[in-house]
């Protein structure tokens, strides 16, 4: 459920640990491997290694989740959007990885409420976003979408502006179309 005044549990650590602002940085190479991680995936109860999906392409989708109350209003359509078409990744044998900074109580409430259907990752640390450079400000990291092929080399990268808030559905799904199909 969206609620625009329920702002409780808004000022928390996680909150003040990214209060203030710092931009995007264009910090991972295209064509390199990316950061590996572990997280605990909220919607299937169990960790994810991003080393895990070695021979398969992967959509990194980091979003922007103040509380299980409060969401970005710029990824808030961009949540809606990759659940409703996650079939359309899943289908092309891409797996989407949605990295949420909220913590894992908040995360059961997302996912219950928006029925979301794809990995939501878990970061309250926020040290995954801190390794993929995707920036902060108010409060949250900032949204970027992050393509990698078969091997796990970054093929594309989306990072927040004002101008360009989230890269679409389409957009996403002709960047994994433009990699060769053995990478």
């Amino acid at each position: 459920m969206l609620t625009s005044t329920n702002f409780s549990g808004l000022l928390n650590e996680r909150f003040f640990q990214n209060l203030l602002p710092i931009p995007a940085e264009d910090a991972l190479n295209l064509g390199k491997t990316t950061p590996n991680f572990a997280l605990p995936d909220i919607t299937n109860g169990r960790l994810v290694k991003l080393a895990d999906y070695q021979g398969q392409p992967v959509l990194l989708a980091f979003t922007r989740i103040f509380t299980e109350n409060q969401y970005c209003p710029f990824c808030y359509p961009h949540i809606i959007d990759l659940n409703e078409k996650y079939e359309h990744f899943t289908s092309r044998g891409i797996e989407v990885l949605m990295i949420s900074s909220t913590d894992e109580r908040q995360s059961q409430i997302v996912v219950k409420d928006l029925g979301i259907k794809l990995p939501l990752l878990s970061d309250p640390s926020c040290q995954v976003f801190r390794n993929y450079k995707v920036g902060q400000a108010l409060g949250a990291p900032l949204p970027a979408q992050f393509v990698l092929d078969k091997q796990g080399k970054l093929q594309y990268r989306h990072l927040f502006s004002f101008f360009s808030h989230n890269a679409s559905v389409e957009t996403l799904l002709a960047q994994f179309e433009k990699i060769k199909p053995g990478d």
